[in-house]
């Protein structure tokens, strides 16, 4: 999951509103099922894995004979990396393509710009992979991801009342409109808990050249643990300026987008420091019995095995169980019905049952588990049983 792209990516979204309504897809019954996902695909970074993996699904229901017969044609529309390239892909794939539900879907550009239009369109969509607030604030959107704004909430949860940690300190990069998001995040940690951060510091508009100065504010201050939502170079360059610095008593909590191969490989044994978010079954663990059933889909159709891919597949099942409860014609209308009405869908890849319903928002994935870079290259497993927010 080359995380190096989300950086980049970011700083592309911007509120956008979608425009056109064609109406509500429908079918004959014989027709195929059209199904949708809207991700950066293209241009100078790519978030391929999620919606390759909702493929693979669909492709396997197609190979044992569809939904009552019918095949499911799936579109990857490209928003390429680009505010008005994704209001385009959005309006395609609800004119053109007459899509009755998204599925899969991983941009940082989608959820802002065409949350709109999927609620004028009344479609639905299964994200795969939640990033901008705008995926965990729409009547029209369920990610199947914690996403970074509960993954903070998540991660400071489990320093405090796992670790029993004290002394937490936050370092936030603000790229786009996620401020108010982060804010929120910790907020609801120092509800859950009535405990605040020793320092909340949002001024990593940009990625620094130089992170000695916030490490070293950190150890002035006492810092037992300090939250940092960088991404890949961030990251690695935060854990070697701490290195450089000899701080070796401050635990570094990194969200999702630290827990992959090359930041594992990267750092080495300087990461021994490092604590990382597994926003599902940890993807690095091939003996996991809760992700057998997706390695092995993944492996038959050679799509990457990534956090992004999990995310991917687990948004195309959760689509598909919907599609099969549908007594009499799949139409844009019915499966939208359905998602209003759905009933919680657990699964063992995540801490917390999958759901959409009435809802003006939703984020129904408040659970965690946490890993560890081993020195040699891989990642440990912290936690064996899941990390729960309360009431979650």
């Amino acid at each position: 999951m080359r995380i190096t792209k989300i950086l980049l990516a970011a700083a592309l979204a911007a509120p956008l509103a979608g425009c056109g309504d064609s109406g509500i897809g429908t079918a004959a019954t014989d027709d195929p099922i059209n199904i949708a996902s809207v991700s950066t695909l293209s241009g100078p970074v790519t978030f391929p894995e999620s919606s390759l993996a909702a493929r693979a699904v669909f492709d396997d229901v197609n190979d044992k004979g569809g939904i009552n017969g019918r095949k499911i044609v799936y579109t990857m529309a490209d928003d390429k990396g680009d505010p008005a390239g994704a209001a385009l892909a959005g309006r395609d794939v609800i004119e053109r393509k007459r899509a009755v539900a998204l599925a899969g879907g991983a941009s940082l550009l989608d959820c802002q710009v065409n949350g709109a239009q999927y609620a004028r369109s009344k479609i639905t969509d299964v994200r795969g992979v939640g990033v901008d607030p705008g995926c965990f604030s729409s009547a029209n959107i369920s990610p199947v991801n914690t996403g970074p704004f509960f993954g903070s909430t998540v991660t400071l949860y489990y320093a405090s009342e796992t670790l029993k940690l004290n002394k937490l300190c936050v370092f936030l990069s603000i790229i786009g409109g996620t401020a108010e998001a982060y804010k929120e995040g910790v907020a609801r940690w120092s509800r859950l808990t009535g405990k605040k951060p020793l320092i909340m510091d949002l001024s990593l508009a940009t990625a620094p050249s130089n992170f000695a100065p916030y490490i070293q504010r950190a150890r002035t201050a006492g810092c037992e643990a300090v939250l940092f939502n960088g991404v890949e170079p961030e990251l690695i360059g935060w854990v070697k300026a701490a290195q450089k610095q000899n701080v070796t008593d401050i635990k570094w909590l990194f969200l999702a987008p630290a827990y992959t191969e090359e930041v594992a490989k990267a750092l080495g044994s300087s990461g021994r420091n490092v604590i990382a978010l597994s926003e599902f079954e940890p993807y690095t663990e091939s003996a996991s019995r809760a992700n057998r059933e997706w390695r092995t889909t993944m492996e038959e159709h050679k799509v990457p095995l990534t956090a992004f891919a999990q995310g991917g597949y687990l948004a195309a099942k959760h689509l598909v169980t919907v599609l099969r409860s549908i007594k009499g014609d799949i139409t844009r209308e019915s499966v939208t019905e359905a998602m209003k009405t759905l009933r919680p869908l657990p699964s063992a890849m995540t801490g917390t049952p999958f759901a959409f319903g009435p809802g003006d928002a939703h984020a129904s994935n408040l659970a965690a588990k946490f890993v560890q870079p081993d020195g040699q290259g891989g990642w440990a497993v912290l936690t064996s049983d899941w990390i729960k927010l309360p009431n979650g």
